[in-house]
């Protein structure tokens, strides 16, 4: 990393606590590739509301039994199910010094219910916003061409982060695979998704104090500075307020 992105590095535990954080944007914007490296730069965990489906389903719990009721019967899963998941999930004691919410909110009523929820929470410090902005094309570009490795999960892309051999990962040598909805008339037909659903979250969480937006260009370590730097701007205008934990 360079050498401005590793200065802002900072364990959860000293001066600066991250807080809950939302990242925002497009599909292909690099939520997830920037939600893994704020994971690894500050000790919080990413939650993620697939893999809380997974989990629910697999321990069998009450909402998993509700949730898989539906999937198999073709349905969709209702937010009163996902709600119920998230709100599980941000009651551990791993989230207080701060989390990544990755793909929650999703709707504006979702968003609406964690703005309720949230002060309900142990300790629950306020939510800040962060929407990672790049042009369509760009996204295109990403989108059509990324191949992600199955086993350890690095992402790549054939025209702007290609694999040293073409299809074959870096570091364990597996043959990268390709979405299969990664083409081009998926990626207009996720747009138009995120256009109508998503889009409204945004607006929602701009409409507050607690929402920056952020160039997504440029390489891993610039974007990341970048919205460590907005992160640090928030924090300075919606403060963390974490009560003693305990014992």
């Amino acid at each position: 990393m360079t050498t401005d992105s590793a200065a802002q590095h900072t364990p959860a535990s000293a001066e600066f606590l991250p807080g809950p954080v939302l990242l925002l944007g497009a599909p292909g914007v690099g939520k997830g590739t920037q939600a893994q490296l704020l994971m690894a730069a500050f000790g919080i965990p990413q939650i993620s509301t697939g893999d809380l489906l997974r989990e629910h389903v697999e321990n069998r719990s009450q909402l998993g039994i509700r949730a898989k009721t539906l999937m198999d019967s073709g349905q969709l899963v209702p937010d009163e199910i996902v709600n119920g998941m998230v709100a599980d999930r941000l009651t551990r004691g791993d989230t207080l010094p701060g989390y990544i919410l990755d793909g929650f909110p999703r709707t504006e009523g979702q968003a609406e219910w964690l703005d309720a929820k949230l002060p309900d929470l142990h300790n629950a410090p306020p939510l800040v916003a962060i929407k990672l902005h790049v042009a369509t094309e760009e996204l295109l570009r990403r989108i059509t061409g990324r191949r992600t490795c199955p086993t350890c999960k690095r992402i790549y892309n054939m025209y702007t982060h290609p694999p040293a051999i073409t299809g074959i990962c870096d570091f364990d040598g597996t043959p990268l695979q390709h979405r299969s909805d990664d083409t081009e008339e998926a990626f207009y037909r996720r747009m138009a998704e995120y256009d109508t659903k998503t889009a409204p979250v945004i607006e929602h969480y701009r409409a507050q104090s607690c929402f920056r937006e952020v160039d997504g260009v440029g390489s891993l370590d610039q974007v990341e500075h970048r919205i460590i730097v907005a992160l640090r701007d928030l924090r300075a205008h919606v403060p963390l307020q974490l009560a003693p934990v305990s014992h």
